[in-house]
């Protein structure tokens, strides 16, 4: 198999990332996490923040243009280095929402009571 340039991406995703910078003089890095969820939240795309990372779903292209612009934006404040962990889903099936498997896993817990 050879790769083939021209195959699309998925249409949709839900990227999981945990974005740590390195080398900071500050052991907590939540001032910059909450600057890197507002602008995923103003890129128009659905974000959420949850103990240790953030999901955003859109547009496969555009999710991980914005995980890279927040690369970028803390680079700009002088963040040398920043180290990304993602998980990516995709459906073909369908589109899922990326509250729908918390909420299914939820009622299921509720009724397994």
């Amino acid at each position: 198999m050879e790769y083939d340039k021209t195959t699309p991406v998925p249409n949709h995703c839900i990227a999981d990332f945990s974005l740590v910078p390195i080398g900071t003089k500050d052991v907590s890095f939540a001032k910059e996490i909450s600057q890197v969820a507002r602008m995923a939240k103003l890129s128009g795309l659905r974000v959420d923040i949850h103990q240790v990372g953030t999901v955003i779903e859109g547009p496969w292209a555009r999710v991980t243009e914005v995980i890279g612009q927040a690369h970028t934006m803390l680079h700009r404040q002088g963040i040398v280095r920043i180290q990304t962990d993602i998980r990516i889903t995709t459906r073909t099936d369908r589109e899922q929402a990326m509250n729908e498997p918390v909420e299914k896993v939820s009622n299921l817990m509720e009724s397994d009571g």
